[in-house]
């Protein structure tokens, strides 16, 4: 048995795997997220550890036994966090996440210093850099009592092993390191006014960090010494999860955020348009993505204000209504967007709307959007797979998935086991890492379990409804800067 871990922005999910990559039992515990002011998104890192406790204790009441025969724990978390600690170990203040965009300043400052091809997308508010060279402004207190930074997934794994290391993935969202050639980049340290501060060790994905301490191990009924990997990323670790590795693969994550991702043989990044080209779980492997900032939580929203009980029941109400594109136009940035707009202050709207307007036609309006913000996504990364994998929660509705199928105009596959593509990447890092073997070949691509095909008549008339789409942002985009948040 191996057990992944995946510390995600809402909840963590723990997930006991085997060889063949079944799926023996899992668990998944909630994670507050905090709104102390205008652009601050933060999280207590000590809700990070309860939560993994909670979970895990949950799993070992359902699979003690199991667990009694791990031999490896991987992890996969959400990036781009700045968590500051200081010589104890402990963090210095919360951590300001992914969404955090009270570094817009900063970040349009970093732009001019040309470094941005080297770091494989230009510095957006919500990278660890641009809110380092905030807090070195605005928090020099905290700046001055850190002695070094971590990412989620890495605080978490230094509460099981003592030791504090990243990976390559997760270094490489951080606006701080050199893709190509794998290493923290000082002069961009410089930049960002922490040259102070430590770094942690990078260890590659697939390899042993740490082993697992005697206490936790009695706590859960676990062997203590085993092998801790590094992990990944949330979403490098969802590819691994699919098998997505090699040059010219393809997914689609659609969790809280949404992802359009290439895995590529070689670094080749496309800065100018907001595409993120990052190191990958694999030595000598990178990938391009569209980071979109509004996945499945748009339709959780949209929800909640429209009066449904649940995404599901969203969904269902218009696909028992849906015949065809809708009337009304929809933008889903709640949280702003990354790819291709690089526009922290984009917000969501409706439009179209009459007296005659249902909630129905609301909600498909938002489940249309987000489609077409994948599409933009997609588009921004240039050369395309002829079908992608997906993951992430929305992959568990068809309609949805059929939906982005006929927008994109590509095959979707969605595969055993892809729901929890993250943490059953963890776990196959983990399997990496006990057994010696490249993470090729432990990250082979699962079994089909179903295959959405583009209908070219859908096809075309949402490419007439795309374009007004596009045309709606670049309206209202003055607009949202106005407003307050």
């Amino acid at each position: 048995m191996y057990l992944g871990v995946d510390l995600g922005t809402s909840s963590i999910k723990v997930v006991l795997s085997n060889e063949t990559d079944g799926e023996h039992a899992s668990a998944r515990a909630p994670v507050e997220t905090f709104y102390p002011a205008k652009g601050r998104v933060e999280q207590s890192p000590d809700d990070w550890i309860a939560a993994f406790e909670c979970a895990m204790a949950a799993l070992a009441e359902t699979a003690g036994e199991a667990l009694a025969r791990v031999e490896a724990i991987g992890f996969s978390g959400h990036m781009h966090t700045l968590l500051l600690l200081g010589k104890d170990g402990r963090p210095v203040r919360p951590a300001s996440i992914w969404s955090d965009f009270r570094a817009v300043e900063e970040a349009q400052e970093l732009r001019r210093t040309g470094l941005a091809d080297r770091l494989g997308v230009k510095p957006m508010p919500g990278f660890t850099g641009p809110k380092l060279l905030w807090t070195a402004r605005h928090d020099p207190k905290a700046l001055a009592d850190a002695a070094c930074f971590a990412f989620p997934k890495d605080y978490l794994r230094q509460h099981l092993t003592g030791e504090i290391a990243t990976d390559p993935t997760d270094a490489a969202g951080s606006w701080l390191f050199d893709q190509a050639s794998r290493t923290w980049d000082s002069e961009t340290f410089e930049a960002c006014a922490a040259a102070s501060l430590s770094r942690p060790a990078l260890v590659g994905s697939g390899e042993v960090a740490g082993v697992l301490r005697a206490e936790i191990a009695q706590r859960f009924g676990m062997r203590p010494g085993i092998p801790v990997a590094t992990g990944a990323g949330d979403v490098a670790a969802g590819a691994a999860g699919l098998g997505v590795v090699s040059e010219g693969e393809g997914m689609i994550s659609l969790g809280t955020s949404a992802q359009v991702f290439v895995a590529r043989g070689s670094y080749r990044p496309a800065v100018g348009r907001a595409v993120h080209s990052h190191a990958h779980v694999a030595p000598g492997t990178w990938y391009d993505m569209a980071a979109l900032l509004n996945g499945a939580s748009a339709l959780g929203k949209t929800a909640g204000w429209l009066g449904y009980d649940s995404v599901q029941s969203l969904i269902s109400a218009v696909e028992a209504r849906h015949s065809g594109p809708g009337t009304l136009l929809a933008l889903p940035y709640l949280a702003g967007e990354r790819t291709p707009h690089d526009d922290p202050a984009a917000r969501a709207a409706f439009v179209g709307m009459s007296a005659t307007t249902e909630t129905w036609e609301l909600a498909l309006s938002m489940m249309e959007a987000i489609a077409f913000s994948l599409a933009d996504g997609a588009d921004a990364l240039g050369s395309l797979p002829d079908c992608f994998a997906l993951t992430g929660g929305g992959s568990r509705s068809p309609f949805l998935c059929q939906l982005i199928a006929d927008v994109l105009d590509r095959p979707l596959v969605r595969s055993r086991g892809s729901e929890v593509g993250p943490a059953l990447g963890a776990a196959r890092l983990a399997r990496a890492a006990a057994t010696r073997s490249t993470v090729a070949e432990c990250c082979p691509a699962l079994p089909e379990e179903a295959v959405y095909l583009p209908d070219p008549a859908r096809h075309a008339a949402y490419a007439e409804r795309l374009e007004a789409y596009r045309a709606l942002y670049a309206g209202l985009s003055s607009t949202f800067l106005t407003l307050e948040a």
